[in-house]
């Protein structure tokens, strides 16, 4: 482990310093192989890769490990997530990696796709199967390598998850090598892994990401999220859709994404009958003192998050808080209680969790822009909002200011925004957050960002503007003498 910083080395046992330095071994070796790969063999070997985990059967059992093994999640909505690798592999598909991947005549230039070498993806608690088979695809696409740092509380799902793609490849004479999943895992092997790697794809905490980024390697990471969607008067013209999409964003894998909706800021003349639809669709609204008391279990004083409410039903919150509500409700609705980072304004942060927070604006729609600004202050700037709404003025309005890096229209941002089939996204499991969250990108993490790119220039017929077409009204040809 040469390129491994001192002290990320030094920190590891005998027996992880024995398995990284042989694992990593392994996965330069593939990597020379796969790196002569063609296109239509990594095209196969994407197709085999993606069949093995996301075939109803197989993926029906990761999902029932993985929540057996966290104690987090829905199995549910989770096995919907297997839909999201066959975008993956429809992306995939559809695009080059091997050679010339692009030309632009008219500029004299050829693009020729490179791999960038190992990557080493950290894997999240909430997805142990879903991170490692989107992340394997675009990797296997680009002609590279990975080796997977597992969430240690649920590292067995992610174990089994990479066995199934490993024993895909082989089935097609390739290197089982090309993934690998670390076994004895843990915070000081994960820094080690990220120094020996070219590229780390790091999905989840901020300490995390910020770790990925501290590492010295080049890095995507994520920001956090507190998706929130703004909700105008024209959504009377069917509030039954839009209380809908509330309900599948919201309950989702019991709202564990960073995409599931936390905030709707709504007008007041919708806010009465959304309530009524919301309840319609699964919702229970707390009254006051329930709300405080959930308040109590969801943030401490100093509005840290915590952690046994991540990813848990409606009626796990209630119990914790003290109370119980029905069995068929889906997710908790709070009134908002303002917004600001201060506790006493806690309900406009990221839940993570089957609860939403609904806040009231008055008939100025720039009061909806700035209460939607507010509560990205507080958390979640860079990563995504939505907008219920049949008008492309206020569409514009916001989609000029907002500090997002993805914005859905009427539509459930937790199904769309990493990609859905019905829109353009890019589909992924890794959403950057651009410069508000931290992150360098502002995009879906997607195959481009797994290869390097070699641009080749032959000389065209010269493009050279007249100054005075350049410089326009500042021109002046006196100085030119």
């Amino acid at each position: 482990m040469a390129n491994a910083r001192p002290e990320a080395y030094n920190a590891l046992r005998p027996e992880q310093k024995a398995e990284l330095t042989e694992k990593l071994q392994k996965a330069r070796a593939a990597q020379k192989i796969i790196e002569g790969y063609s296109q239509e063999t990594v095209d196969k070997l994407c197709q085999a890769v993606a069949w093995s985990v996301a075939n109803k059967k197989t993926f029906l059992g990761l999902v029932d490990m993985s929540i057996q093994e966290s104690k987090l999640g829905d199995y549910e909505t989770r096995g919907s997530k297997r839909f999201k690798i066959r975008g993956i592999l429809r992306d995939c598909l559809r695009q080059k990696s091997v050679g010339i991947i692009e030309e632009i005549p008219e500029k004299g230039i050829v693009k020729y796709a490179k791999p960038v070498g190992l990557i080493g993806c950290v894997v999240p608690t909430t997805n142990p199967d879903l991170t490692p088979a989107g992340n394997a695809l675009y990797a296997i696409k680009a002609r590279n390598v990975v080796l997977f740092a597992p969430h240690p509380r649920a590292k067995k799902t992610s174990f089994e998850t990479v066995r199934l793609m490993r024993e895909a490849l082989e089935s097609q004479g390739a290197p089982a090598d090309i993934l690998q999943c670390l076994e004895n895992v843990s915070i000081p092997m994960t820094k080690a892994l990220m120094a020996e790697s070219d590229l780390i794809i790091a999905t989840g905490g901020q300490d995390l990401v910020r770790t990925a980024y501290s590492s010295g390697t080049p890095a995507y990471g994520v920001g956090a999220g507190n998706s929130t969607m703004v909700i105008d008067e024209t959504a009377l013209q069917n509030i039954k859709e839009c209380a809908g999409n509330t309900m599948l964003s919201k309950t989702s894998d019991f709202g564990s994404g960073c995409s599931a909706d936390g905030n709707l800021v709504v007008h007041e003349d919708v806010l009465a009958p959304l309530k009524e639809a919301l309840v319609a669709e699964g919702g229970y609204l707390l009254n006051p003192q329930e709300q405080a008391a959930v308040k109590r279990v969801m943030w401490d004083e100093e509005c840290h998050r915590l952690a046994d409410t991540v990813a848990i039903a409606p009626q796990g919150i209630a119990k914790a808080a003290g109370f119980d509500i029905p069995d068929d409700r889906k997710f908790l609705i709070a009134a908002s209680d303002g917004i600001g980072p201060r506790y006493e304004s806690a309900f406009c942060r990221e839940k993570l969790t089957t609860l939403l927070t609904i806040h009231c604006y008055g008939r100025d729609f720039e009061d909806a822009i700035e209460m939607m600004k507010g509560i990205y202050e507080v958390g979640g700037k860079g990563h995504s909002c939505g907008v219920y709404s049949f008008d492309d003025e206020h569409i514009h309005r916001i989609a000029l200011v907002a500090p997002a890096s993805r914005m859905m229209i009427r539509q459930p941002q937790s199904k769309a925004n990493a990609g859905a089939f019905n829109n353009g996204m890019p589909m992924t499991s890794s959403l950057g957050c651009g410069t508000w969250g931290g992150n360098i990108i502002s995009e879906n993490v997607n195959l481009k960002h797994y290869m390097n790119v070699t641009w080749v220039s032959r000389p065209i017929p010269e493009d050279r503007p007249d100054d005075r077409e350049l410089f326009g009204e500042f021109y002046d040809p006196t100085m030119e003498v």
